[in-house]
């Protein structure tokens, strides 16, 4: 199969879309009442089904497997959990003149989190580097976000209330468990979730959408949205743009000052700049009970502002990949995404095999 073509305009982002509309919904008619905590157990449930089919999908043995590339995973993991999070203590700065010291904590959190998985690997895919190796980084940072990440909100947040003992047993309770049980149980689940993956792609997009309404019912209902100035969301797009360009800069530097190959430059860049709203929003949630809509806003702001530029970045080494493919007279490419993907880059055979099972 050949690598898929660059898209010819910025597509519209129609789960963004769902997103907001489900922000408008929660502003318009909130859980109120009764039906709060009604939602909020419901939202807890879904989350919960959510990592439960994270776990079924990951195959442990060819992730322990993938780390023989372990210097490119390795800089990804740096990158992820250590320049970003560095960068978030920087911006400190701008409180208050830019930033109140509210989405300070919230750009901070963001930080924090793990890399995306699904777009880290299609971007990569697109801008013909190493997909299967794209695969491994990705989902090495989801696994191990799981735990790091509430460790490091515990330790560098300090948001109204903390994070407590309880909100990072919370994540073990909600998110960790399940993840546990869906890898107990992948042997008997991974061939119905192989005939179903459409109803499951719904599944996933609606509990994020569910611990969104839930997340921002309680943030009307709590009136927080009156200490949110049209200006301070302005300038908070401003600094997350700034944050991305510094990250982008930083990955493609590193890329060439270790001496990787094309492909795997391309992996780093991706899997290196981008943070999981899939993750976030359901850690937000149970880690910051009382504000997670205020928690949440800077991550969806940079959710969309990391695809509008991944997306411009995978068309534009896509191009550049086909005018050199022409000049050396080659075969476009052939195989599967996985397979041709690696003649950017070097590719663990595991994870090559793994590539087709995860790519959706």
């Amino acid at each position: 199969m050949p690598f898929p073509k660059p898209p010819r305009r910025l597509p519209v982002d129609p789960y963004l879309a769902a997103l907001l509309c489900t922000v408008g919904l929660a502003a318009l008619f909130p859980a109120r009442g009764a039906a709060a905590p009604v939602v909020s157990h419901t939202a807890d449930g879904a989350v919960a089904l959510l990592f439960l089919l994270y776990g079924a999908r990951l195959s442990t043995r060819e992730a322990v497997e993938g780390l023989k590339q372990w210097r490119l995973h390795g800089t990804v993991f740096v990158v992820t959990f250590g320049l970003f999070p560095l960068l978030g203590l920087a911006s400190r700065a701008l409180v208050p003149e830019l930033l109140s010291p509210e989405l300070y904590q919230g750009l901070l959190f963001l930080t924090l989190l793990p890399s995306t998985v699904q777009s880290s690997i299609a971007f990569t895919s697109i801008a013909r580097g190493n997909a299967a190796a794209a695969v491994c980084s990705a989902t090495f940072s989801s696994l191990f976000g799981i735990a790091l990440t509430p460790l490091l909100a515990a330790a560098l947040l300090s948001t109204r209330g903390g994070v407590s003992a309880g909100s990072v047993l919370g994540i073990v309770e909600q998110l960790l468990l399940p993840f546990l049980a869906g890898q107990l149980l992948r042997r008997r689940l991974a061939g119905w979730m192989g005939r179903h993956r459409g109803v499951l792609g719904l599944v996933d997009r609606g509990s994020i959408l569910l611990v969104v309404y839930s997340a921002f019912s309680a943030g009307v209902v709590g009136g927080i949205w009156s200490e949110l100035p049209v200006p301070r969301l302005v300038a908070l797009v401003l600094v997350e743009a700034v944050l991305l360009a510094l990250v982008l800069t930083c990955t493609l530097l590193v890329g060439r000052r270790l001496g990787f190959e094309r492909g795997d430059r391309i992996v780093l860049v991706f899997c290196g700049s981008k943070k999981s709203l899939a993750a976030g929003l359901p850690m937000a949630s149970v880690l910051f009970p009382g504000s997670a809509a205020l928690m949440a806003l800077p991550l969806m702001l940079f959710h969309q502002i990391q695809l509008m530029v991944c997306a411009v970045l995978a068309r534009r080494w896509a191009a550049e990949a086909e005018r050199t493919s022409d000049a050396a007279d080659g075969p476009a490419a052939g195989g599967s995404v996985a397979d041709s993907s690696v003649a950017g880059g070097s590719a663990d055979p595991v994870c090559v095999r793994a590539a087709d099972a995860q790519v959706r």
